[in-house]
C-alpha cells in the first residue's frame, strides 16, 4: 500500500473506492431480474467493505482515507417464483430469483456518485487555490 502524502492522496483513493462502489451497483442493476434453479445460486447484491487507511504521520498531518478492502454479498434469502414452463425451473416448477433490491441500488448509486463529485470538487478547489498561490508570488 502507498503512503497517504497530500490531500491528492486522499481524494484519489476516497475517488477509486467510490468507483468500485459504482461498478458493484452496475453489477447489481444488471442482475436484478435473473433466476437460477436454486435458492443458492440465485444471484445476492455485492457491497464494497471500506478499511480507512491512516497517514504514517497522522499525527502530524491528520491525514487519512479510505480504500476497499474486498467485496462481499449480502447474504438475502432468494425468492422463488412459480414458473414450471421455465428452462431452469426445478422439479417443482420453482425457479429463484435475484435478491436485488431496484430502490435500495439507485440509493447507493446515488450517494457513490455524489461522494465522488465532492473529491472532484476537493481536488478542483485545491488546485484552483494553489494556482492562485503561485500568482500571488509573482
Amino acid at each position: 500500500m502507498s503512503e497517504v502524502r497530500n490531500v491528492f492522496d486522499v481524494a484519489a483513493r476516497a475517488m477509486s473506492s467510490q468507483m468500485m462502489r459504482l461498478n458493484t451497483v452496475a453489477s447489481n442493476m444488471a442482475n436484478v431480474n435473473s433466476v437460477s434453479s436454486t435458492p443458492e445460486g440465485a444471484f445476492r447484491p455485492l457491497r464494497p467493505v471500506f478499511e480507512a487507511q491512516y497517514s504514517d504521520a497522522m499525527a502530524q498531518s491528520g491525514l487519512s482515507t479510505v480504500d476497499v478492502s474486498g467485496v462481499v454479498s449480502l447474504n438475502r434469502e432468494a425468492a422463488s417464483l412459480y414458473r414450471p414452463d421455465h428452462p431452469l425451473a426445478d422439479e417443482n416448477g420453482f425457479v429463484y430469483q435475484s435478491t436485488v433490491n431496484v430502490d435500495e441500488e439507485m440509493v447507493e448509486m446515488m450517494e457513490a456518485s455524489r461522494q465522488y463529485q465532492n473529491n472532484l470538487e476537493v481536488v478542483s478547489t485545491v488546485r484552483e487555490m494553489m494556482a492562485r498561490t503561485v500568482q500571488m508570488g509573482r
